[in-house]
């Protein structure tokens, strides 16, 4: 554990800084969940309304640093590709 009040405070923010991330993330996943079982239930119209609401929230969570730039992008373009694959099907 650290002894100086620097290290202390550092330590302190770090915590807070994992938990407000893990939050984020967490929300972040379960707005993707959804998405999924929207697509899966052939529900493809919602699934399409909720596409730029997922986006935002994508972008929210790397604006906050909560993941990478590459990581949201790379998110975005897999929920379009899997997005139009299932109105491709149907």
């Amino acid at each position: 554990m650290a002894n100086h009040a620097s290290a202390l405070k550092a330590h302190r923010q770090s915590i807070k800084h994992r938990d407000r991330n893990r939050s984020n993330r967490s929300s972040l996943r379960t707005t993707l969940k959804k998405f999924k079982e929207q697509l899966e239930a052939g529900k493809t119209d919602e699934a399409g309304n909720s596409v730029s609401a997922l986006y935002a929230a994508i972008d929210k969570s790397q604006q906050k640093k909560a993941i990478s730039k590459n990581a949201a992008a790379r998110q975005k373009s897999r929920l379009t590709r899997r997005l139009n694959s299932f109105i491709k099907s149907a």
